[in-house]
C-alpha cells in the first residue's frame, strides 16, 4: 500500500485525530494508539487496522516510554490543546530533537496560537468561528451544522492527514520532519474557499436559504414522496433542468424561467406537490439513466444494496458484519486494503509493542506493577 513502511503513534482523543489515524492506517501506515488505561474501548469506534498500547503520560515513566515509541516512528498525531504535551515534556522540541525526521502532527480545534487556541470547543463552534455556519440552514431559520461532519472531519481530520502525506513527501527531499498545526476552523474555511471566491458571482446575494445552492432554488433542494422517502434534485444547467421539467410531466413553455427569483417559492411548491404522489422507487424509475440529477436520498440500510455502490464494492464488511464505507480515492496501483478485524481493545499490544522497543520483560511487568501501563489480554473460553 501507499503508505506501507511507515510508522504513526495517535494519541487517543475524539473523533477527528481517530479518524485522521485510520485513514493512514487504511493506506497502509503501522498505527500505534496510545490509549489512557482505565478505558476499555476507543468511543470513535475508529480503531480500524491499530493496535493499542495503554500508558499513563502523565506519569514520568510513562512519558519515557512514548519519548522511546517516537524515536522510532514518522509522525506522532496528538490531539490536545495548545500545551498540554509540552507540560508532558513530550512537545515537538524534545521529541525532534532525538528524532529530527519526525512528523508531528497537532490537530486542535482553534489551531496552536490565538486567544481562542486554549478554549473548550466541538464541531459546531469551530463551524461557526469559520464563518461557514453563516450560510447553513433554511430561510427563515437559525443556522444548523450538518452533523458535525464539516469541522471534526473535513476541515479537522482529513485535512491534517493532508497535511501528514504533504510533510511525508517533502521529507523525502529533506530528510526533516516538521509540525503540523491543523486548526479545524481554518481546515473548514479553507474547504469553504468557493463561498469566498464566488461572493462576486451572485450566488450568494440572497439572505441564507434563498440562493441557488442553499436551499433556495427549486432545482437544487430535496422533496419528500409518497412513501415517505426523499428525492435529491440538483438540475443546475438548463439541459438538464429541462429533462427534471419533462420527468415531472410538465411544459417549460408554461412555466416561468428558471433563474426567476421571485418565482422559485411558488415553483418550489408545485414540485412539492408532484413528488408526493409517486413513491421514491417510481421516481427512480422515472429518472434513473437520464441527466435530470435527480437521485433518491438514501438511507444507511439503502446505501450498501443500491446497484452503483455494489457495482463499485463501495461498502466493506468486517468479521462482525460491521458494514462501513470503502478507504478513497481508489489507487489504481496501491488501493488501500482495509483491516477486516475487530477494532483492538485498549492495552491489547502493550506487552507485543514494549517487547518491539526493546523492553524486558522483567521490565514491562515492573510497569504493570507500578501502574505505568495496562495490558489487556483476550481470555480465551475453552
Amino acid at each position: 500500500m501507499a503508505l506501507r513502511g511507515i510508522t504513526v503513534v495517535e494519541l487517543g482523543g475524539l473523533a477527528p485525530v481517530p479518524f485522521c489515524g485510520m485513514v493512514l492506517a487504511d493506506f497502509g501506515a503501522h498505527v500505534v494508539r496510545v490509549d489512557r488505561p482505565g478505558t476499555r474501548s476507543d468511543p470513535s469506534g475508529l480503531a480500524r487496522g491499530k493496535r493499542s498500547l495503554a500508558v499513563d503520560l502523565k506519569r514520568p515513566r510513562g512519558a519515557a516510554v512514548l519519548r522511546r515509541l517516537c524515536a522510532q516512528a514518522d509522525v506522532l498525531l496528538e490531539p490536545f490543546r495548545p500545551g498540554v504535551m509540552e507540560r508532558l515534556q513530550l512537545g515537538p522540541e524534545i521529541l525532534q530533537k532525538k528524532n529530527p525526521r519526525l512528523i508531528y502532527g497537532r490537530l486542535s480545534g482553534f489551531g496552536q496560537s490565538g486567544r481562542f487556541s486554549k478554549a473548550a470547543g466541538h464541531d459546531i463552534n469551530y463551524l461557526a468561528l469559520s464563518g461557514v455556519l453563516s450560510r447553513i440552514g433554511r430561510s427563515g431559520e437559525n443556522p444548523y451544522a450538518p452533523l458535525n461532519l464539516l469541522a471534526d472531519f473535513g476541515g479537522g481530520g482529513l485535512m491534517c492527514t493532508m497535511g501528514i502525506i504533504m510533510a511525508l513527501f517533502e521529507r523525502t527531499r529533506s530528510g526533516k520532519g516538521q509540525v503540523i498545526d491543523a486548526s479545524m476552523v481554518e481546515g473548514t474555511a479553507y474547504l469553504s474557499s468557493f463561498l469566498w471566491k464566488t461572493q462576486e458571482a451572485g450566488l450568494w446575494d440572497q439572505p441564507r436559504g434563498q440562493n441557488v445552492l442553499d436551499g433556495g432554488a427549486p432545482f437544487y433542494t430535496t422533496y419528500r414522496t409518497a412513501d415517505g422517502g426523499f428525492m435529491a434534485v440538483g438540475a443546475l444547467e438548463p439541459q438538464f433542468y429541462e429533462l427534471l421539467i419533462k420527468g415531472l410531466g410538465l411544459k417549460s413553455d408554461e412555466l416561468p424561467n428558471q433563474m426567476s427569483i421571485k418565482d422559485w417559492p411558488e415553483m418550489k411548491k408545485k414540485f412539492a406537490d408532484i413528488f408526493a404522489k409517486k413513491t421514491k422507487a417510481e421516481w427512480c424509475q422515472i429518472f434513473d439513466g437520464t441527466d435530470a440529477c435527480v437521485t433518491p436520498v438514501l438511507t444507511f440500510e439503502e446505501v450498501i444494496h443500491h446497484g452503483h455502490n455494489k457495482d463499485r464494492g463501495s461498502f466493506i464488511t468486517d468479521t462482525e458484519q460491521r458494514v462501513s464505507p470503502r478507504p478513497a480515492p481508489l489507487l489504481s496501483n496501491t488501493p488501500a486494503l482495509p483491516s477486516t478485524k475487530r477494532d483492538p481493545f485498549v492495552g491489547e499490544h502493550t506487552e507485543q509493542i514494549l517487547k518491539e522497543l526493546g523492553f524486558s520483560q522483567k521490565e514491562i511487568i515492573q510497569l504493570k506493577l507500578d501502574n505505568i501501563v495496562e495490558i489487556h489480554k483476550l481470555s480465551v473460553n475453552l
